[in-house]
């Protein structure tokens, strides 16, 4: 079998920044284990996979080594394909996922997606967490897929070199860092999931749906200006609408070609 394939820097205005995911137009979805084979030969944080369903599309998202309920940037780049290269009239496209619809509409500088938002709840620091991260957060929050800790200062999240092992022991499947944000930004944040295969992700959709409505409750405002800082780094806009949060970013192609499965 011959399958598209498309490789896009997303929550990026160029090249080599942002976060890369490949997106692979099907006519059905194969086997789970030959997406996770191809995911795993793709050696990308994600790898999205997609299927025409009427005037909709259904998608999954695989990491290296695991199939994921939600994907944030490989949806940006699902849309950036669905809208520049497959359809190229259309403006809005709607994607059904094991998280339920998510909407993504075009603007004049990229998209905007729509994805629920991810409620955190206070807990106490895991045992191990502060070893992990080399600081002791000045908080932590959980939800059902991921730790959010909080540090005082943007730089403290910058210069973070964390234990992966003992983040991968962690019960939750990934781990959020957050501060107040500096050179502009709101909030500044990284994404650490060794136990999905990513020891740290370079921008994460998911992660900005908890990131949103915990800032929202802190700043008491709705929109902000984020920055994941990573080393290749991303740039988001995020809004809190009701229980859904807005995401918009932009995307740059990088790889087209042809997969033989």
């Amino acid at each position: 079998m011959r399958t598209p394939i498309f490789q896009i820097d997303a929550f990026s205005t160029r090249r080599f920044a942002g976060n890369p995911a490949a997106v692979m137009p099907m006519d059905q979805f194969p086997e789970d284990a030959v997406m996770q084979a191809i995911a795993a030969e793709n050696n990308l944080a994600e790898t999205a996979f997609l299927v025409r369903d009427g005037e909709d599309y259904r998608i999954r998202w695989f990491t290296p080594a695991l199939e994921v309920p939600l994907c944030g940037h490989a949806t940006l780049a699902s849309a950036a394909v669905v809208m520049e290269r497959l359809e190229p009239s259309r403006r809005r496209v709607v994607f059904h996922s094991a998280s339920g619809s998510l909407f993504v509409s075009r603007t004049n500088t990229g998209y905007v997606m729509d994805f629920p938002a991810r409620f955190s709840q206070p807990v106490p620091a895991p045992p191990g967490l502060a070893e992990a991260l080399g600081v002791t957060p000045l908080e932590v929050v959980a939800d059902g897929f991921n730790y959010l800790a909080l540090l005082e200062r943007a730089e403290l999240v910058r210069g973070l070199a964390p234990d992966f092992a003992a983040i991968a022991r962690l019960d939750r499947s990934g781990l959020i860092v957050t501060a107040p944000g500096d050179g502009g930004y709101d909030f500044v944040s990284r994404y650490f999931a060794p136990a999905k295969g990513i020891s740290e992700d370079p921008v994460t959709g998911g992660a900005h749906c908890a990131l949103t409505p915990y800032w929202a409750q802190r700043l008491n405002r709705t929109t902000f200006r984020a920055f994941q800082a990573s080393r290749r780094g991303g740039e988001l806009i995020c809004r809190m609408v009701g229980d859904r949060v807005e995401l918009e970013g932009s995307c740059v192609f990088y790889l087209e070609g042809t997969a033989e499965i």
